[in-house]
Formats: C-alpha cells, sequence, structure tokens
C-alpha cells in the first residue's frame, strides 16, 4: 500500500486502473443532451444539400446584371418565386429573374443574386440598382459535406452537439452508459434532514453533495444510504448495493477506531494509496474490494466535495471516455491572502470574478474543512504550494466550480 502520494501520484494511480465503460445506449436527440457521445458521426447529407441563397432577393445570370446603377437600372422578367421548402423548378435564361428567400436553392441557369434592398419591383418585372453577384450564394456542401465526420467518440453533448447531429441526419445518437455510482455515508452520528438531530449528530450533508456531483459529472448516483460504525454493518450494506461500476464513501478511512471502511478494505479488499499531501482531504483512500473500485472520500463536508472534484471527477471523465478536462485551471490575482500549509498543497475555497481583462480570487474567510458554507458562497478552489503563502496582487492557479 502507497501511502503519502502527492496529488499527482494519486490521480495517476486511480486513472491508471479506470477502464473505460464499452456499453452503449442508443437515445433519441431530445434524451441526449448533456451524455457522452459513444462512437463518431459522419454527416449523411450535405449542408447545404445545393447551392442556396444567403439573402432575400433576386436570382439571376450575372452577366445581365453587371450594368445595374441606381441612376441607370437593369429591368429583368419575374418568372417565379423560390421559398425555402418549394423551389422553383424552372430555369431562369436571360433577361429572366426567379424571387428568392433565404435558403432557397438557386435555380438552375442563375449564377447571382441580387439583395432585394437593392431592387424596384414593379408587377412582373424586377429593376437592379446594383449588380447581381455569387457571394451571396452558399455552395452545396459548405457546413457539411456527406461521409465526413464532425462529432467524435467521448464528445460530451451539448446543445450545440445535439443540433449539429440533427444537421447530420441522425435522429438518435449512440451514447455511453452513465456509470453507476454507489454513495455510502458512514458514521453513527449521521442522521437525515428533518429528523431530530441528536447531541453530538450531524445531519446528512454529504450524501447530497455526492449525488449531485457525480449526477453533474456524467454518473448514475445510487444513494446507497448510511452505514453504521461497525465492519459488519458495512460489509452488509455493500452486499445489498448491487451492481456499480464505482463506490464512492465518505468518512471511515482515517486512522481511528471506527474508520471502518479503511479497515474493511484493507482486510478483504486491496489499498492501492491511503493519504494524499492536501489540505483538505489527506486521509483519501483508493481500493478495490471484491472488484469493485472504492474511492473512500473524507467525511468533513468540504474535504468530501474537494476531494472528489480533484479525483472522482476525474475517474468519472475516464469511465465515460469523455474528450474534455474534467476541470479547467486559469490564472488569477490575488485580491486577499492565501495562506499555505507548510508541508501539504492547500486548496483554498475563493470567489473568482473576471475583471479587467483578467481573473482575480477573494478567499471566502474561514477554511477549516467543517465550514460547508464556504462550498456554497465560493465558486473556486486556489491552490497554495506548500510553504508558499500568497499575498495581495501575486497570481496563483485557480480551478473554477463545474457549472451546474
Amino acid at each position: 500500500m502507497r501511502q503519502n502520494l502527492s496529488a499527482e501520484e494519486a490521480l495517476e494511480a486511480i486513472l491508471e486502473r479506470a477502464r473505460p465503460i464499452a456499453e452503449l445506449e442508443h437515445l433519441p436527440l431530445t434524451a441526449a443532451f448533456g451524455r457522452t457521445l459513444g462512437a463518431d458521426l459522419a454527416a449523411k447529407v450535405n449542408h447545404p444539400q445545393t447551392n442556396d441563397t444567403a439573402v432575400d432577393g433576386y436570382a439571376c445570370r450575372e452577366a445581365d446584371s453587371h450594368t445595374a446603377q441606381p441612376d441607370s437600372p437593369v429591368r429583368l422578367r419575374v418568372i417565379g418565386v423560390s421559398p425555402a421548402g418549394r423551389p422553383f423548378e424552372g430555369r431562369v435564361g436571360p433577361g429572366e429573374a426567379v424571387q428568392v428567400f433565404t435558403g432557397a436553392p438557386i435555380p438552375p441557369g442563375a449564377d447571382a443574386v441580387v439583395r432585394v434592398e437593392d431592387t424596384r419591383r414593379e408587377g412582373d418585372f424586377v429593376w437592379l440598382l446594383k449588380p447581381a453577384t455569387p457571394s451571396d450564394i452558399r455552395p452545396q456542401g459548405t457546413d457539411l459535406t456527406e461521409g465526413k465526420t464532425y462529432l467524435f467518440k467521448g464528445d460530451r453533448l451539448t446543445p450545440g452537439r445535439v443540433a449539429l447531429a440533427a444537421a447530420l441526419g441522425h435522429a438518435s445518437l449512440p451514447v455511453v452508459r452513465r456509470p453507476r455510482v454507489g454513495i455510502l455515508v458512514t458514521g453513527d452520528e449521521v442522521v437525515e434532514p428533518g429528523q431530530p438531530l441528536p447531541y453530538g449528530g450531524v445531519y446528512n450533508a454529504n450524501g447530497y453533495a455526492l449525488t449531485g456531483l457525480v449526477a453533474e459529472a456524467g454518473g448514475e448516483p445510487i444513494p446507497l444510504g448510511r452505514a453504521h460504525d461497525d465492519i459488519e454493518g458495512l460489509r452488509a450494506r455493500l452486499a445489498q448495493a448491487g451492481p456499480l461500476d464505482l463506490l464512492l464513501t465518505s468518512g471511515g478511512v482515517s486512522m481511528g477506531d471506527y474508520d471502518i471502511v479503511r479497515q474493511l478494505v484493507e482486510r478483504e479488499g486491496e489499498v492501492h494509496f491511503w493519504r494524499v499531501r492536501i489540505q483538505p482531504g489527506g486521509p483519501l483512500l483508493f481500493a478495490t474490494w471484491r472488484g469493485l473500485p472504492l474511492l473512500g472520500l473524507p467525511g468533513n463536508p468540504v474535504s468530501t466535495m474537494v476531494t472528489f472534484l480533484l479525483f472522482g471527477r476525474p475517474l468519472l471523465f475516464r469511465l465515460l471516455g469523455r474528450n474534455d478536462p474534467p476541470y479547467q485551471q486559469v490564472e488569477a490575482v490575488a485580491e486577499t491572502p492565501f495562506e499555505a500549509h507548510p508541508t501539504r498543497r492547500a486548496y483554498r475555497r475563493a470567489v473568482l470574478r473576471w475583471e479587467k481583462g483578467e481573473y482575480r480570487a477573494a478567499s471566502t474567510g474561514n477554511q477549516s474543512s467543517v465550514v460547508l458554507h464556504s462550498m456554497a458562497l465560493g465558486n473556486a478552489l486556489v491552490a497554495v504550494e506548500a510553504g508558499a503563502s500568497k499575498g495581495v496582487g501575486e497570481v496563483l492557479l485557480a480551478i473554477p466550480f463545474p457549472e451546474n
């Protein structure tokens, strides 16, 4: 069992054991938002399907219009109308024009368009006040070319990508099955919200935080309730979990007599590492128990959320095979001091804002790992290297919280 790893070493150990999920589901477009694409997608059609007009106006032959000026307009006979979806089926000959609307195909024989604002209509004729030009014609396949791949396995399906998939001609999409993530909170002191709080008790905030964090990262959260501080009860609770891809536990991973998660996996599983040189979240544990990856998060609320962001979120991204990074890192200017830990990298909660072309970060105040309201007040973590406190005006590295 490895101990006291750096954050980078711990993340590497986690990711090298993560096996991307191969199982795919096929969903209609309306159900695919936020999911991870499971296969490359190519265009089934060209877009535009034919040469079409980018403006409202008149399609004609460029040669018929090149002398048109406001004081000497050119007159053409209008032989038809071509709105989008109902193209004109005839052919444009010399001295003729077809009224076209944005998105309509350019009729055969025409090779230019004059905008409607540069014309004057009189009955069956139109006067051109400027020459027609091919620059307002969108050639076939300008946007999409049939057979070309535009979306790739591992892409997160944003609204823009789902719209693109629709334009490619796909009515349903292959997506990676969401990882099933069991969430187990430990501790005799933990009580569900709404119940009377006994002396020494604490409400179960961690279970709900992890449920939201897992869902936001693309997983399927499966709450497993609370396990009491005894190994037999923990084992029984885990045995009832059903098929999972990952187990997250909160609490029970430190050095005390009641830290039952660590005791269980040390006896019956394989501990890959325990303890990481970070604050908060130092007692992080990663193990395999009965073939199931287990990420043991510390029990203090802030530690739970910070370690999930730094380690659990990248693990879920690897299981999903996502192409995008699990979190961003940006440089910011300190608006308040950020104190270092003497021997560990510290992740301080901060309010990050953009002002005058740069990010600026201010501390949320008390940085104790039990101050949960700092995670609601703040919107970022600031990384402070061991022994290297940051003063006002210094540049530091910030990790914005993922947007919900």
